[in-house]
């Protein structure tokens, strides 16, 4: 970010308020992301500068939330990189042909359709026990998980959801259509759990056979992307599985933790230690 000392002080000022009044941390995320987002924002309240820009997110308490929308990671679609999917397939085989129960977990879930992306997969590919398979879906954002929970999808000039169900043989077992709205349907919404998780302020989940934290590390700044991938590792069961988004990679001190399955995928076993 750059631009008046006067303005850049001003920033600083919006990035201490959001510490101390809004549940997100941002001292963990690069600058460039922070400015991004709260840039947006004050487009949005029509602010010429930062401090004006505060004075409204100090008066007007809606605004903090609208803020954390905007801070939160929530770009996605349904079976977003094709290829990571079909190469997860053999791994789910995999897990559900070994473990009586399979623990997935998706974090951040942003608006719920990676988790169902997960399950609709799952269903659709008769080498797949689905029965065994048990899918967790986090996201710090409760107002994300709300609507995740609703599971359901309005097609608009930038987002065809049909579009994105595609890898599908047909998508209509799982989702209902009204027109250019997409409703999960029920037998699928049912399988997966949603709540509200941190990944940087809470404890690690345990256990899990399979993770999915695609796209996050991207956004976290350098000198914390090992604290939290140290946070991803001590939720996998070791030979658990961990997905990454397909521009981000393991941290050089974690590699001796995991082996590539899939790299281009970024598809990920744990192989133990610390």
């Amino acid at each position: 970010m750059s631009g008046s000392r006067s303005d850049d002080e001003a920033f600083d000022r919006v990035v201490r308020h959001i510490e101390d009044e809004v549940p997100f941390e941002p001292g963990y995320y690069n600058e460039a992301y922070l400015g991004r987002r709260i840039s947006a924002r004050m487009q949005r309240r029509d602010a010429d500068n930062h401090t004006e820009y505060l004075q409204i997110l100090r008066s007007d308490d809606s605004e903090r939330d609208e803020l954390l929308d905007a801070l939160t990671i929530n770009v996605t679609e349904f079976f977003r990189d094709p290829d990571m999917w079909e190469n997860l397939l053999p791994v789910l085989r995999e897990l559900t042909d070994e473990r009586r129960r399979v623990a997935a977990w998706s974090a951040p879930c942003a608006d719920g359709r990676e988790p169902y992306s997960l399950q609709m997969v799952a269903a659709d590919d008769p080498e797949v026990t689905e029965r065994r398979l048990d899918v967790v879906a986090t996201d710090i954002s409760e107002d994300a998980v709300d609507a995740a929970r609703a599971g359901v999808y309005e097609t608009t000039r930038t987002t065809d959801i049909a579009d994105e169900l595609g890898p599908l043989d047909s998508y209509e077992p799982y989702v209902e259509q009204d027109g250019d709205t997409f409703r999960v349907r029920d037998r699928v919404r049912e399988q997966v759990t949603f709540d509200t998780h941190d990944l940087i302020r809470d404890e690690p989940e345990s256990e899990k056979d399979l993770l999915l934290c695609r796209n996050l590390l991207i956004y976290i700044d350098a000198a914390y992307k090992t604290p939290l991938f140290e946070t991803l590792r001590a939720s996998l069961r070791e030979g658990g599985y961990l997905v990454l988004g397909k521009t981000e990679s393991v941290p050089p001190e974690c590699r001796d933790a995991f082996e590539p399955v899939a790299k281009r995928s970024r598809i990920y076993r744990h192989v133990g230690g610390e």
